[in-house]
């Protein structure tokens, strides 16, 4: 118990400098956030629009590719149609 009880005072006088330390780090590092966060909204912005540009031309592509798809069913269709009505007259 004894041990413990030196292990934690040690600790405490250390704990002391380190959170003088830590202050000035966190005031540091808030001071980074702020402009980090103002440079992060400007990307932002910039990857937000190049998102959208791919994203619209995703989706144009999905239509197109909706679209030939139908194309094709209807022309498999159709000539199913034609050799089914050969086989009837036949």
């Amino acid at each position: 118990m004894a041990t413990r009880k030196k292990v934690s005072r040690k600790k405490k006088t250390t704990v002391k400098r380190k959170t003088k330390k830590k202050v000035a780090r966190k005031v540091a590092k808030k001071k980074a956030k702020k402009k980090a966060k103002k440079k992060v909204k400007k990307k932002a912005k910039k990857k937000v629009k190049k998102k959208a540009k791919k994203k619209a031309k995703k989706k144009v592509k999905k239509k197109a590719k909706k679209k030939a798809k139908k194309k094709a069913k209807k022309k498999v269709k159709k000539k199913a149609k034609k050799k089914a009505k050969k086989k009837a007259g036949k």
